[in-house]
């Protein structure tokens, strides 16, 4: 008999089947779900993971950045270089924070708890963006500075990494038009154009009923106001007298420029160094009369003859080392130098003129340079010649000159340049001249190169028939061509005993003045457009200075605080000047990587260079320079 099996049951089986599909598929959906998931969990991880070992590395980077950056400021560059194992072996660490318990740091070349810090190289040129029309000089360090960090309870054995490049920027300071090591002052200031970047590491004080234009950035580490100062009232907002034309108009509350001397006590680099001081320590090597390669110093006779004695070194030092490390200086001896000795062996020297000061109520005793004379023996003389050689490139470019005779009360020793329309070229170095003592410059400075017509750069912002110049100086004034030493004996008087004529500069001035101690017109700088003093009647007459003035320190010896001139308000007791038009410019060839003046300072400027995420350990990867 057969039997047939119900249509129902087959019909459950196909139900079965396709129920223990759909559970297969259904389960094979979960699994990949599932594995999906674990996958994203392992790469989120493995993301959370990286992304906190990359902050790590910087944060690695950053504290070597930091102290980089404190030992650049305060010591050089030298501070750096001198420390760099100390840098790459100070890690953040646990004493700091617990936090950084959680991680190894290795400085990708299998050294762990180290940071990688190298040299790359020196750059020298424009600096990024945000410098604009700033440069570096050549010997500017590049470091670089790369950091591996991991998680010690890592699940993925990522590293995270960082580097950055580092450029230690030694900046000239005659990049800026002005630059204040102090309060800047323009109050009640004669028509100004100012047309370079001023900085002032304190506050700048505007308001004048004249006319005061910025056309470059204005930035201060105070406040920039228009206050009482000088006897005047406040300047309402709104009648400044003053313009900003650059954007922003001007910056406050900045960073401090941070220079490569004491900025405590900077005078110290225009002084005479002590005995036993080593040229080449920090502080000896910053100063100019180790950086010099001609010294002239002036004294009594040490015989105690009726005529001074002059000491004249000529030094270079060796593999570039600064001149005062000169271990075969040449050091020549001129005892009772007469006027009659002094023409035969210094002829560009003098030493009997005299005048009376009378700002200062001193009578100077001058240590007075022929500078052209000076270019002539300088260039001929066979004891010059046997230890400056031209043919060798060595040039006396920085000369350096202090007058060291006793003095009473009543004087005061000075160094003052004359005949100066013409400065040594140098071949192409230029010529500064440095002095801790009060300068005084008469006549034409700098406004003429060899085979141009004579003063071709005078009476004009043209300054292409010049040579990189600068002038230091415990204070500096300027005599026009027309001054006579017996005007300062003579009573002021607003007439041709006094007359001035129209007279250029064409330098860098690094020099002092007697600082503001109060509001009142007796106590009073006389601000930047008064730095250059005065003595003459300069009225219808004209000084053209084309310049950088960089105010670094209180003067030292010339210490009688400015008197405003005869003819303000009020008028003082004793006058002793009335003033010129001002022509005062921003010398553009200070922007020129190649006319820095000798014995500029500089500033030193840390610039993040570049920044990059390299393979874990490689420390020779390279990112473009931003």
């Amino acid at each position: 008999m057969k039997i047939s099996r119900p249509v129902f049951q087959r019909q459950r089986g196909y139900a079965l089947l396709l129920v223990l599909i759909l559970v297969g598929i259904s389960l094979l959906i979960v699994a990949s779900a599932l594995n999906r998931t674990q996958s994203i969990a392992i790469v989120n991880n493995r993301n959370n993971e990286y992304a906190v070992a990359c902050n790590a590395a910087e944060a690695a980077v950053e504290k070597s950045y930091a102290q980089m950056v404190y030992w650049f400021q305060y010591w050089n560059v030298a501070g750096v270089s001198q420390r760099l194992t100390a840098f790459q072996t100070n890690v953040p660490n646990a004493s700091e924070d617990a936090y950084w318990s959680q991680f190894k740091f290795s400085d990708g070349a299998g050294n762990n708890g180290q940071t990688c810090i190298y040299l790359v190289g020196t750059y020298g040129g424009p600096l990024p963006s945000a410098y604009i029309g700033r440069f570096c000089t050549t010997n500017s360090p590049i470091y670089r500075i790369i950091s591996n960090a991991q998680l010690t309870n890592s699940t993925t054995g990522v590293i995270g990494t960082a580097q950055e490049d580092v450029l230690l920027a030694l900046v000239p300071l005659n990049t800026w038009a002005i630059f204040y090591n102090g309060l800047l002052e323009f109050t009640q200031c004669a028509t100004m154009d100012v047309n370079g970047p001023v900085q002032a590491n304190g506050n700048i004080y505007v308001g004048t009923s004249a006319s005061l234009t910025f056309n470059s950035p204005v930035n201060t580490t105070g406040t920039l106001t228009a206050p009482a100062d000088d006897g005047l009232s406040a300047f309402a907002a709104g009648s400044w007298g003053t313009t900003f034309n650059a954007t922003p108009q001007y910056t406050t509350n900045v960073a401090a420029v941070t220079v490569s001397l004491s900025m405590t006590n900077s005078h110290f680099i225009i002084d005479m160094p002590p005995a036993g001081e080593d040229p080449t320590s920090t502080t000896g090597s910053q100063r100019l009369y180790n950086q010099a390669q001609m010294i002239l110093i002036v004294t009594n006779d040490i015989n105690g003859a009726s005529n001074p004695m002059v000491l004249l070194t000529l030094q270079i030092g060796a593999n570039g080392n600064v001149n005062g490390s000169d271990s075969a200086k040449a050091v020549y001896s001129y005892t009772n130098s007469s006027p009659t000795a002094l023409s035969t062996n210094l002829p560009f020297l003098s030493l009997t003129n005299r005048t009376y000061d009378q700002r200062e109520y001193d009578t100077n005793l001058f240590t007075q340079i022929d500078v052209g004379k000076l270019a002539t023996w300088s260039a001929t003389n066979s004891l010059v010649q046997g230890k400056l050689s031209a043919a060798s490139g060595i040039y006396p470019a920085l000369v350096y000159v202090a007058d060291r005779r006793s003095y009473n009360s009543r004087q005061l020793p000075a160094v003052r340049l004359v005949n100066g329309a013409q400065l040594p070229a140098n071949g192409n170095l230029g010529f500064s001249v440095a002095t801790p003592d009060p300068l005084y410059v008469l006549g034409n400075y700098n406004t003429q190169i060899s085979g141009s017509a004579a003063n071709a750069s005078a009476a004009t912002t043209n300054t292409s028939y010049t040579v990189p110049a600068a002038l230091f100086s415990d204070a500096l004034t300027v005599l026009s061509a027309n001054w006579n030493d017996s005007d300062g004996f003579t009573t002021y008087a607003q007439n041709s005993t006094f007359q001035a004529v129209d007279d250029t500069i064409n330098a860098a001035i690094v020099t002092g003045t007697m600082p503001s101690t109060g509001i009142t017109d007796t106590t009073f700088s006389g601000g930047v457009h008064n730095l250059p003093r005065l003595l003459e009647y300069w009225n219808n007459a004209n000084l053209w200075l084309n310049t950088s003035i960089l105010r670094l320190w209180d003067s030292n010896m010339a210490t009688n605080q400015f008197r405003n001139p005869y003819g303000f308000n009020p008028t003082p007791v004793n006058p002793y000047y009335n003033p010129p038009q001002r022509h005062y410019s921003f010398d553009p060839n200070f922007l020129n990587p190649s006319k820095v003046p000798p014995g500029i300072p500089l500033a030193l400027v840390p610039i993040r260079f570049s920044w990059c995420v390299p393979p874990p350990a490689t420390t020779n990867y390279t990112a473009s320079h931003n």
